[in-house]
């Protein structure tokens, strides 16, 4: 299984990490348009982060990454939801900082006021906004960052991709329920996994199978996998969707597009599906008939 998510824990420690493994869904979302290398690179680094992101949460529903920024790069955004489907995709102005670019910490460099937004969605209960200013040359160290500040737990990620396959591995030190937990614990144990989880090669961290990873870095440890979750290519968009896209512009600016395009076709920028509406079927949307 070539998409994949492994969870494991350190036995008898509040240690507990995710190895991810992309490569048909990368290849799948990177089809959709003609991105250049580095942008390509930056969404497989963000679908891998966005999958190991949504590992971390107990609810049902979806984590995205989007990075916004002025200038000719506009947006990129990566979604995962509980059931392991993936989308991302990137809007950005023809440039030479892109198109000569080999690696995404180059498109860090040349982006302009850039933002980092993690967005959680549960099916049900109140939605949660993280912001973050991208004062990193990786998305890696961006998210570390935010799990310092923000959520309090240490956390160590690494983060890989090629436009053919993409890697990820997160491991975290989890809070300590009791002090009778907290003397148990080798103090020693953090600062030393730190240490060996930045040993990983990127290419070993794309190629090799979460089993063998784990067990080159963590083989002194006692480590626990429970079996491995597939990860897969999965867009939300809907006719409904657009629908409602339409609803929200309201009724005059459907009429003033209807001049110069009828029927409205709306492409999902994810998955390119296109959905039409005739005249009739767009103001219906509002209880109106043609007039």
């Amino acid at each position: 299984m070539s998409e994949l998510r492994q969870r494991f824990y350190i036995e008898n420690c509040p240690v507990r990490g995710e190895v991810v493994h992309l490569e048909k869904v990368l290849q799948t979302i990177l089809a959709q348009r003609d991105y250049p290398q580095a942008i390509q690179v930056l969404l497989g680094e963000m679908l891998s982060a966005t999958a190991l992101l949504a590992s971390t949460l107990k609810i049902k529903g979806r984590i995205s990454l989007q990075i916004q920024a002025a200038g000719t790069f506009k947006w990129a955004m990566a979604e995962c939801n509980h059931l392991g489907e993936l989308r991302a995709s990137a809007d950005y102005e023809e440039d030479s900082h892109f198109a000569q670019a080999e690696n995404s910490s180059t498109v860090f460099k040349a982006l302009v006021n850039p933002v980092l937004f993690i967005n959680i969605e549960p099916e049900f209960g109140e939605r949660y906004q993280g912001i973050i200013a991208l004062e990193h040359d990786t998305l890696a160290a961006c998210l570390m960052q935010y799990y310092d500040l923000s959520a309090q737990i240490p956390t160590k990620i690494m983060l890989a991709s090629t436009a053919e396959c993409s890697g990820g591995l997160l491991i975290q030190l989890l809070p300590r329920n009791s002090e009778e937990e907290q003397q148990r614990v080798d103090e020693d144990l953090w600062p030393r996994l730190t240490l060996l989880t930045e040993t990983l090669k990127p290419e070993e961290l794309m190629k090799l199978d979460a089993s063998e990873i784990l067990y080159r870095l963590y083989n002194e440890e006692e480590v626990r996998l429970p079996d491995a979750e597939e990860l897969k290519f999965g867009c939300t968009c809907s006719k409904d969707r657009c629908a409602n896209a339409l609803i929200q512009i309201g009724v005059e600016a459907v009429r003033e597009t209807l001049e110069f395009q009828n029927p409205i076709t709306m492409d999902c920028q994810f998955c390119s599906t296109q959905y039409s509406f005739t005249a009739e079927e767009a103001f219906g949307l509002f209880g109106r008939h043609l007039s």
